[in-house]
């Protein structure tokens, strides 16, 4: 029973260090995960390659498995660059958010994008996996948007307070 008890621990262990070392060659080999922090670049392309692509996949086609991820590909949502920066900003369905809009850029969320990140990233989109949507969101814009957002959750100001 000893014996068993033992190789049973061992197989656990061997399986949570191949795990470990899948997930450490994804996140090197721009698998398309990341860890939770701030994301050094303004690339949309290398944010979409870090931490859109997972779900997503490289030509933005989408998956359908343990979950479903829609297609980027050919989407008419994308038409609108607020819609896609609103996505980023509060996240939809089981997409999280990439931006806290509630707090100041900086405050920790699941990947931590500022504003020209969030512009650069849905400016990719757009123009990327044959989609050719016309005009471009700006950082400033962006920024607009999530000040809307945090107004529209702090309320009415209440007189004298």
């Amino acid at each position: 029973m000893r014996a068993l008890r033992g190789g049973l621990l061992n197989g656990l262990l061997c399986v949570a260090m191949l795990g470990a070392a899948v997930a450490a060659r994804a996140d090197t080999a721009g698998g398309g995960t990341r860890h939770p922090g701030v994301l050094p670049t303004t690339s949309g392309e290398e944010i979409y390659r870090s931490i859109c692509q997972g779900c997503h996949m490289p030509g933005g086609k989408g998956a359908v498995g343990a979950g479903r991820y829609p297609a980027l590909a050919g989407d008419p949502a994308l038409a609108s660059a607020d819609f896609v920066a609103l996505t980023l900003i509060t996240g939809r369905r089981n997409m999280p958010r990439f931006v806290d809009p509630f707090q100041p850029v900086g405050f920790f969320v699941q990947a931590d994008l500022d504003d020209q990140q969030v512009a650069a990233v849905a400016n990719y989109v757009r123009t990327s996996f044959g989609n050719r949507f016309k005009g471009t969101i700006s950082a400033a814009q962006v920024k607009a948007l999530r000040e809307s957002l945090r107004q529209q959750q702090a309320g009415p100001a209440i007189p004298g307070h």
